[in-house]
């Protein structure tokens, strides 16, 4: 097991819409050891000014390592609460080669496995990472480990996840969702309605690329695991799901009208603001189901990826790369959160499967 680490803490993308409210939390306990960091110095200067000394500042690009080299000094551990541009960008190489140990939140399957490409080197060196932080991936893989237990074993696991519209997500966060529309097919799986807790009603949510489905089939050893969303206004996201269907985030693409999506989408905020959170396990007849639910989805990742940076900064995990429901030091995590606002329920334990795929 890892020491407790002392040293600083680099919060990447520090003052986007999920990183301020990570490296807020992680303030709260760790004065003056958080750093905000990204490509707009400025930024990240205005949030550490405006923190009374509980933050620093720095600007670091991930596309000029030399940049982030020079920001290391001093720094144990790192939070990534910003996606790369590409795989190749992605600094988990360097950081692993310095010993520090990293904190992921990134959502995306191909950006995991290159972090896990390296787990031979974060051993090497007595580094400790951990992916799948957040909601989705994250909250999800947590629920999805506790129904598979509830059950002994899972033959199949549905993820649900549903968005409110009315809050107001960061650039970076609706760059990635429009990006997966534009790059993902129909997929073999269908279409879902389910009953998303007293929160909302039924909704037909819809198969999307959330990196948290990929893993765990591994992770949990589950040969079908899919990962649905849809968002809290029915018609909303059906016309999403048409156009994808229809092809017309990709044809988009391909004429470079990307950029007037994401900001088209960026302006757009109607509904509330709460999300929620499904697992439902099938095996051998029998189904269990959890969820979870709180308002702002962009505050509950930033929530989670604090918790587990505390736990890591603090040692106990061991060196290599861990997905967050590997290591019982997170199971608790939801029960952790509800004193901001995170409820939890059981929808179903060992009874009769009652979700059916949408027509």
């Amino acid at each position: 097991m890892s020491e407790p680490r002392g040293g600083r803490v680099l919060v990447l993308g520090g003052y986007g819409a999920v990183g301020r409210h990570t490296a807020r939390a992680l303030a709260e306990r760790l004065p003056g050891k958080v750093v905000v960091a990204g490509r707009d110095g400025g930024r990240a200067a205005r949030l550490a000014a405006d923190s009374g000394g509980a933050l620093l500042a720095a600007r670091v690009d991930l596309g000029d390592p030399a940049s982030l080299r020079r920001a290391l000094e001093g720094v144990s551990l790192v939070i990534l609460a910003v996606e790369p541009r590409t795989p190749e960008e992605h600094p988990a190489g360097l950081l692993f080669d310095h010993g520090v140990d990293l904190v992921d939140v990134t959502a995306t399957h191909r950006m995991v496995a290159e972090v896990e490409g390296h787990d031979g080197r974060a051993r090497a060196r007595g580094a400790a990472a951990v992916l799948s932080v957040g909601v989705a991936p994250g909250l999800t893989n947590l629920l999805a480990r506790r129904v598979h237990d509830d059950l002994g074993g899972a033959d199949r696991i549905d993820l649900s996840v549903l968005l409110g519209t009315g809050e107001a997500h960061g650039r970076d966060a609706v760059r990635w969702t429009v990006g997966r529309l534009a790059d993902v097919g129909a997929g073999p799986d269908r279409p879902l309605r389910i009953g998303m807790g007293p929160v909302r009603g039924p909704r037909t949510l819809h198969p999307f690329p959330f990196s948290d489905q990929y893993t765990l089939r591994r992770t949990l050893g589950v040969p079908r695991v899919t990962t649905r969303l849809g968002l809290d206004s029915g018609p909303l996201t059906g016309l999403l799901f048409g156009l994808r269907r229809a092809g017309a985030f990709a044809a988009a693409r391909s004429a470079g009208l990307e950029d007037a999506l994401v900001a088209g989408f960026g302006r757009f905020h109607t509904g509330g603001e709460e999300f929620v959170v499904r697992a439902d396990a099938h095996h051998r007849g029998r189904h269990a189901a959890r969820a979870l639910t709180a308002s702002s989805q962009s505050r509950f990742t930033g929530l989670v990826a604090a918790e587990v940076a505390a736990r890591v900064y603090g040692g106990g995990l061991p060196a290599g790369v861990h997905h967050i429901e590997e290591s019982d030091v997170f199971a608790d995590l939801p029960e952790v959160l509800a004193k901001g606002g995170l409820r939890s329920w059981t929808v179903a334990a060992g009874a009769p499967a009652r979700t059916a795929p949408a027509g």
